[in-house]
């Protein structure tokens, strides 16, 4: 498989869920795949599962709530690679299970600069990158919060609407320079962030998944492959979309 042969492949937040089963289904298709993370224990394990499967993997460790590490990323992999052809804004933060009102501002801020600010902060220096190598794809990883509103996450489903939002509106001043920009917004995914509200609350297991029509829960693999789709060259006419992996929430 060879969709992505030799092209450089940034995933943040690929130490496990979604960004690690996104960064190996890169490394399935040919690509050299550069996983980021503040975990680092994680990190090396990704690699070596890429390295595992036939495919080149760097890790470099990142926290993307500081703008100073997403550029010395950036600078990283072109010191290594030379380029970099598509960027995955994947790691992100859950925030605490709470109503509005109570919310510490601590929280508010930690979400914030994660969520938004990761990404935000994130583009900006992919961005310029790929306005000196002629173009690139970016995929920003949101969440179906981005698309409606859930209850007693609103921190959180506040930073969801503000990615799909900036990747609407990067996706078009930068439509005429070859460079993509989309969202996916992943529903009810068996991460480990969201593995961890259900060991808050066992209950919500059966409850959330009613909520489904397909009556499952997404696969991490279910959004990678989502993501792979959007990045293909052969996807040339696709820009600015945020795309429901929802098993049919959005329908209903």
């Amino acid at each position: 498989m060879t969709r992505f042969l030799d092209q450089v492949v940034l995933v943040t937040g690929s130490a496990s869920g979604i960004g690690r089963a996104t960064a190996l289904a890169f490394a399935g298709e040919g690509a050299h795949v550069v996983v980021a993370d503040v975990a680092e224990e994680g990190g090396h394990a990704t690699v070596e599962l890429v390295r595992k499967a036939g495919g080149e993997g760097l890790f470099i460790p990142c926290d993307v709530a500081q703008p100073d590490q997403l550029q010395q990323l950036v600078n990283e992999i072109v010191r290594v690679y030379g380029r970099l052809d598509v960027a995955i804004n994947n790691a992100g933060v859950g925030g605490v299970f709470a109503r509005t009102a109570d919310v510490p501002a601590e929280e508010y801020h930690r979400v914030v600069n994660v969520n938004l600010g990761g990404v935000f902060f994130g583009m900006q220096c992919q961005i310029r990158q790929m306005l000196r190598q002629g173009g690139g794809r970016i995929v920003n990883v949101a969440s179906l919060a981005g698309l409606r509103g859930f209850a007693n996450c609103s921190i959180y489903t506040a930073t969801k609407h503000a990615v799909v939002g900036l990747t609407k509106a990067s996706s078009a001043e930068y439509a005429r320079k070859n460079i993509r920009i989309n969202a996916v917004c992943p529903a009810y995914t068996r991460s480990p962030l969201f593995e961890q509200l259900l060991y808050l609350n066992h209950s919500y297991e059966e409850k959330f998944k009613l909520n489904i029509p397909m009556r499952r829960y997404g696969q991490p693999a279910d959004t990678a492959q989502a993501i792979l789709w959007l990045c293909d060259l052969h996807n040339t006419f696709v820009t600015g979309m945020a795309l429901p992996i929802d098993g049919g929430m959005m329908a209903v």
